[in-house]
């Protein structure tokens, strides 16, 4: 007996397609890829030189700024003598009190190299230029340098200085109280005459008992410097209590 059509035919089910292998990048594909992880990767190693640079730098200076300060007090205080009330030891020789800038007092040292000015202090030149220090009471240019920006950058708000305002030079004996009578927003930093004894640059043609502040501009460059010129205008006395003058109450 002959099998029925149903019976012989058997249905089977069409196979199923291999998975395709998956594609390997093309090399164009893969270098961009390892060139934006390499961007990536820069970009996080400049941000964090960026914060040692202008916010860790800052702290490490101002705490051995402080120290420093207090052995200048403390050797101020040891001192039984009378003197010219300016130490000129590796300690420093006395600070810096601009109320325009809000910074507090610096210390002021002796030579603007880095290794001086990277410890979140003020130096006086002592080349191209000496500075005249004010305690001895001639004629001539006290002037200092500071960091605009990082390692303490004493003198950021350089910029705030306006005709007319007060820098005091504070030292064991003596507050030494000079105006703001001229600012020069950029130089060359190879222009050594603005730190003459005679400033003439800044209007002044005659002797006279002068102060300078320099420091690099435009902000986080170094590429000018910024000068701002003031000149004494009184001498006053430290009392028992160390009271400041005026123009620091």
């Amino acid at each position: 007996m002959a099998a029925t059509a149903d019976e012989t035919e058997e249905t089977t089910d069409p196979p199923e397609p291999e998975p395709a292998a998956p594609r390997r990048p093309g090399r164009v594909a893969l270098a961009v890829s390892v060139f934006g992880e390499l961007l990536i990767t820069a970009g996080v190693v400049l941000g964090l030189f960026v914060v040692y640079s202008l916010w860790w730098t800052n702290v490490i200076a101002d705490r051995k700024a402080a120290r420093e300060g207090d052995r200048v007090r403390e050797h101020w205080a040891q001192q039984r003598e009378s003197g010219p009330g300016a130490l000129d030891t590796q300690d420093g020789i006395g600070f810096l009190h601009v109320p325009a800038m809000g910074n507090g007092e610096v210390l002021v040292e002796k030579g603007t190299g880095a290794d001086v000015l990277n410890d979140g202090v003020a130096g006086y030149y002592t080349q191209p230029v000496r500075a005249a220090l004010p305690t001895d009471g001639k004629d001539g240019n006290f002037s200092l340098a500071a960091h605009r920006d990082g390692h303490g950058a004493k003198f950021h708000n350089i910029d705030k200085l306006e005709k007319g305002d007060s820098i005091v030079f504070e030292t064991r004996d003596d507050w030494y109280v000079y105006k703001v009578y001229s600012v020069l927003p950029e130089t060359s930093k190879y222009n050594v005459e603005v730190l003459a004894p005679v400033p003439e640059e800044s209007g002044r043609k005659k002797p006279g008992r002068y102060i300078t502040l320099t420091t690099c501009t435009p902000v986080y460059t170094s590429r000018y410097r910024y000068v701002v010129w003031g000149e004494l205008v009184r001498v006053e006395k430290v009392d028992g209590e160390r009271t400041p003058p005026e123009e620091l109450r």
